[in-house]
């Protein structure tokens, strides 16, 4: 009796593990960003969407989650070659996205490996109908028709291919070599015409600022020589008028003279001192003051006649010797005539009759 009590207990343990395990394994949960094809006997029954979700044990069978969000795949470099027969290595990258589980599991049986080809075979014939200098400058025109292919034929595969990238394209060591020594020489080649165009541009800027500097100058020196001419103009005109309503005589006309042979007397060339003849005038003041003194013979007093002619006789005969050395300074080799200066003597005054001092008390 307890055995057959023990024997039911464990019958019912066992059948109650039995009836969890298969109710937790018709329980399913899907994550966010996942979607799960079911098949019921065998064939295509529903779409399991993110959260939870049950089926019946062993009728109905989950296959592999999908992933949907966006992935991205890079296929390993491939051999292209371009219309000017150059063979070139191209590394792609594809995103894409699946939208319908269904069609991805059913319509293809490997995705990645159907995108792999058909990329392949659309980039070569895409690149076959360019040229190498094209194909490195024409990136975007590439992607955008390798895109519309590619999803055109994905389409049916519940695939949705976002974008086409080409990661790299390498062309032969020679063709590398050679395109490097081209831009190399472009590059010389356009800063030598930079090189030029800064010159000719700074060689004109200098001529440009010579040319209005030279204007300058010669308008500054036009105006001074108008402004200095028209100055001594005016000076010459009232010395002139001066002269003309003052009417000097011999006298003035000897001292401006006079006056003006210390000027001729600072050339570098002129050997001649000229002694001022005032210098007489002070030798007969000292004459004076000692004829004056008791048994002295009193002075003679020279007229303004005599002192006018004598200063002009000297002024005339330093102003020949000056002249003469001036003409020998500026011809080298030609011997002026010298002029000795001629000093006339003043004439003898009349000697004046003075009675002999008388003694005191006579």
């Amino acid at each position: 009796m307890i055995a057959a009590i023990n024997a039911g207990l464990v019958a019912l343990i066992v059948l109650a593990v039995f009836l969890f395990i298969v109710a937790a394994s018709g329980v399913r949960i899907v994550p966010q960003a996942r979607a799960g094809v079911v098949e019921r006997l065998g064939r295509y029954h529903r779409t399991l969407d993110p959260g939870l979700a049950l089926i019946i044990p062993f009728i109905d069978r989950v296959k592999p989650l999908l992933d949907l969000r966006e992935q991205v795949v890079s296929f390993p470099p491939q051999g292209v070659i371009t219309e000017d027969n150059l063979n070139v290595q191209i590394d792609t990258v594809i995103y894409f996205t699946v939208t319908d589980p269904k069609a991805v599991t059913y319509e293809i049986a490997n995705p990645l490996q159907g995108i792999e080809q058909l990329t392949v075979t659309t980039l070569r014939n895409v690149i076959g109908g360019m040229t190498l200098e094209e194909a490195l400058t024409s990136r975007d025109s590439i992607n955008t028709k390798l895109r519309v292919v590619l999803d055109e034929a994905t389409g049916k595969w519940g695939i949705r291919v976002n974008r086409v990238e080409l990661r790299s394209i390498e062309p032969p060591v020679t063709v590398q070599e050679a395109m490097e020594k081209q831009m190399r020489a472009e590059r010389d080649r356009r800063a030598a015409i930079l090189t030029a165009e800064g010159v000719k541009q700074s060689q004109i800027l200098t001529a440009e600022g010579e040319k209005q500097a030279a204007v300058l100058t010669a308008e500054g020196a036009r105006t001074a020589a108008i402004l200095r001419a028209e100055g001594e103009s005016k000076a010459i005109e009232t010395v002139f008028t001066s002269i003309h309503i003052n009417k000097p005589d011999d006298a003035l006309l000897a001292y401006q003279y006079l006056q003006m042979l210390p000027e001729l007397a600072k050339g570098s060339a002129n050997k001649v001192f000229v002694i001022p003849n005032e210098w007489k005038k002070l030798f007969g003041d000292f004459g004076s003051a000692f004829g004056h003194l008791p048994g002295g013979v009193p002075p003679r007093k020279e007229t303004l006649d005599e002192r006018t002619a004598a200063d002009l006789a000297a002024a005339r005969s330093a102003a020949e010797i000056a002249a003469g050395e001036a003409h020998q300074a500026s011809t080298p080799g030609v011997s002026a005539p010298q002029t000795a200066p001629s000093f006339e003597p003043h004439p003898p005054a009349p000697q004046q009759q003075h009675p002999p001092p008388q003694a005191p008390g006579t």
